[in-house]
């Protein structure tokens, strides 16, 4: 993990409070939301658990002893989910990816990589994808393997990649 930079806004007490002013909490929930991605993006979190948010340190400021309540939580990762960067795995809404890039644009990133390194019309494995030492420097390397086969998915849609099924391996096919 790295050292990640909190805003100004994470040291005022207020802002661990949801404003009533709908003007105000449009802001707020502005910098919530943005606060949150940067914070995912920083530590690598891709999913975020509902029960556990409140304990993430992106909700709980224990130097200033302030948290966001869970209700307020909920709003913001609804917030989140409304503007596209977190999708629910469940209907009862527990579980979430975090997308600080969505699939379409980790999709983009990996088929650049693959046109960089030659690598179309040949086959590689998500392995040497998400973990290869070819792949060490690149953004997508160790990324959620769910994440990964969304932003794949994404590739196939658009003609980009064949995905392809080696029984207890995969791999895709660039095009």
């Amino acid at each position: 993990m790295t050292d990640f930079e909190w805003p100004w806004q994470y040291n005022f007490p207020p802002f661990f409070t949801l404003q009533p002013n709908s003007d105000v909490r449009k802001i707020q929930l502005d910098a919530w939301c943005a606060l949150v991605l940067s914070w995912g993006k920083s530590n690598n979190v891709s999913q975020i658990d509902v029960t556990e948010a409140s304990s993430l340190p992106v909700f709980r400021n224990s130097a200033i002893s302030r948290a966001l309540p869970a209700d307020a939580i909920a709003v913001v990762l609804e917030e989140l989910a409304k503007r596209g960067n977190l999708e629910w795995t469940d209907k009862s809404k527990r579980r979430g990816y975090l997308f600080w890039r969505s699939p379409t644009e980790w999709g983009q990133q990996i088929y650049t990589w693959a046109q960089s390194t030659s690598r179309i019309n040949t086959v590689s494995t998500l392995y040497e994808i998400n973990q290869g030492d070819e792949t060490a420097s690149e953004e997508f390397h160790g990324l959620d393997i769910d994440v990964l086969m969304k932003a794949l998915k994404a590739l196939e849609a658009s003609g980009k990649v064949e995905i392809m099924d080696f029984g207890d391996n995969q791999g895709v096919k660039f095009l």
